[in-house]
């Protein structure tokens, strides 16, 4: 996205509006360690994509463990990282819609 600006807002746009209820549809697969890493991995990916450095590292922290849960190991998710999972979730989401509504652009409609 070097020297493409567009390409970053698009990343933006996208990540506001695909993602607006992505906490939900995580907490809804929390249980079951396939859904729940396909749901890390998406956020994760697509907060690298906009420069969301806290939210991707705290999902790549929890894919890793869910990573290893698939494989066999009876390794625990601490309930403190999903917390900061969320907090980070609602910091980067709420920055990205603020700027992308700043920018003249409307929000999804949130359930």
């Amino acid at each position: 996205m070097l020297d493409r600006p567009e390409l970053w807002w698009q990343a933006v746009g996208f990540f506001v509006h695909h993602f607006s209820d992505w906490k939900d549809n995580w907490r809804n697969a929390i249980g079951d360690d396939h859904a729940e890493r396909r749901q890390v991995h998406s956020i994760r990916s697509a907060a690298a994509n906009v420069g969301a450095k806290m939210l991707a590292g705290q999902a790549e922290r929890m894919e890793q463990v869910l990573l290893r849960r698939l494989d066999g190991s009876d390794d625990e998710i601490p309930a403190v990282w999903r917390e900061e999972l969320a907090a980070a979730f609602d910091v980067a989401w709420g920055c990205a819609a603020r700027a992308w509504q700043d920018a003249g652009s409307d929000l999804p409609e949130l359930s």
